[in-house]
């Protein structure tokens, strides 16, 4: 049997490679994190059902589980790739994670580690030790240890405290070589960078981008579900969110990119759950929540604490305990200033390809994946989507991919 490539382990590459093994097809999935379900693992809620996502990843981390024809390579890179249709030639590099499969997630490790490093699951807005569980859910549920921070030779304590030998200091990158058939590609996303946008202060702590408040939201981030203004950990009066930050702009990225109005608009309720007296300003171009989400945003546009203000944001400053917020009203014609506690940037979605392409996959100018015989793109290294259209766009990428297998 013929085998597909999976590359990306985000809720699109979990979709296309579980629906192309149940079909009876091996799968490997290559993913450079050391762990499985990508930015969705990060979210609080996620849209239609606005339910937390261990609910729909545990399920397809047990269907890969049982379902032999699956392989995963976490912490993995594509080097290479060779050859056609039904015929690719692909160098896979496996960077060490310096814990190997004896592991239990005892935490014994972690308490002994003297050495912390920012932990980019929360956007570095805490520290983890520089061994670690990516989050409580990771799966695999492995502890990874980070080379930059880890002293190894001079420590060695989490050494000394695990009793399952599953440690091992030596590891080396592997490189390994596979021949698949066909290639689906699904290699995510990434914020737009904040720091492009200067005239939206994006250096101060209370100016966060959208994923920063998902984490702030979420259970298990830094301040465990309790949205905090950032720079001191005082609870929210006012916030302010602001439209296509980095998005429907010629000077950063042209497109929109179909989520934020969505995110802004669920992030609302977020504070506006934990803070029934909160007020909620929300800068925009254009409001976007197609097809069945106009309910959604008409039920927030009903709460009289959400105020929607149909301008773009010129400037962010600082103010004494606060930030000011300074746009047009285009509606009105009046220039608005409103002081806030804590602003949330809408950036954008870039695809991680814009940042680090894979060798042998064509890509267009913004860094979305150009399909070609054989190799098939899906979700946002296709285009921008919410998750519900990631789930169907990849399963049609992987129908696509056995359709490659079935006519070898």
């Amino acid at each position: 049997m013929s085998t597909i490539l999976v590359i990306g382990g985000g809720i699109a590459g979990l979709t296309a490679a579980i629906e192309a093994a149940e079909t009876g097809y091996d799968v490997i999935i290559v993913e450079k994190n050391p762990y499985l379900g990508g930015r969705v693992a990060q979210l609080r809620k996620y849209f239609p059902k606005l339910c937390p996502p261990y609910c729909g990843l545990e399920i397809f981390f047990k269907r890969i589980k049982s379902n032999p024809r699956v392989k995963i390579l976490t912490m993995a890179e594509v080097e290479s790739i060779e050859g056609s249709a039904g015929n690719f030639d692909v160098t896979i590099k496996i960077n060490p994670r310096y814990v190997n499969d004896n592991c239990t997630a005892c935490n014994e490790c972690v308490e002994v580690c003297p050495v912390e490093r920012p932990n980019d699951f929360n956007f570095g807005m805490d520290n983890t030790k520089a061994i670690y569980l990516p989050h409580e859910m990771a799966f695999p549920l492995k502890y990874v240890i980070d080379p930059e921070y880890c002293k190894k030779d001079e420590c060695k304590a989490c050494l000394s405290v695990c009793k399952y030998k599953a440690i091992d200091l030596n590891m080396e990158p592997q490189t390994m070589k596979v021949n698949v058939s066909s290639i689906v590609v699904a290699t995510g996303w990434k914020p737009y960078d904040a720091s492009n946008l200067d005239n939206l202060l994006p250096e101060h702590p209370d100016v966060i981008t959208n994923m920063m408040m998902e984490r702030l939201a979420a259970y298990n981030g830094p301040t465990k579900g309790k949205i905090v203004r950032p720079s001191d950990g005082k609870e929210i009066e006012s916030v302010a969110f602001v439209q296509c930050a980095g998005s429907r702009d010629e000077n950063h990225l042209p497109y929109c990119s179909a989520i934020c109005c969505l995110a802004t608009l669920k992030q609302a309720t977020y504070i506006r759950e934990q803070y029934p007296d909160a007020k909620v300003y929300i800068f925009y171009i254009d409001i976007r929540a197609l097809g069945r989400y106009e309910d959604f945003f008409a039920k927030v546009q009903k709460d009289e604490n959400v105020v929607l203000i149909k301008g773009k944001v010129a400037k962010i400053e600082e103010d004494e305990d606060g930030l000011i917020v300074t746009a047009e009203d285009t509606a009105t014609g009046v220039k608005t200033r409103q002081k806030v506690d804590m602003v949330v940037l809408a950036t954008g979605m870039q695809p991680s390809s814009s940042e680090y392409k894979v060798p042998g996959i064509e890509y267009d100018e913004y860094g979305f994946v150009v399909p070609k015989e054989g190799i098939v793109a899906a979700g946002v290294a296709r285009k921008p989507a919410d998750v519900a259209s990631c789930n169907e766009d990849a399963t049609g990428a992987a129908l696509k991919a056995i359709q490659v297998v079935r006519g070898r």
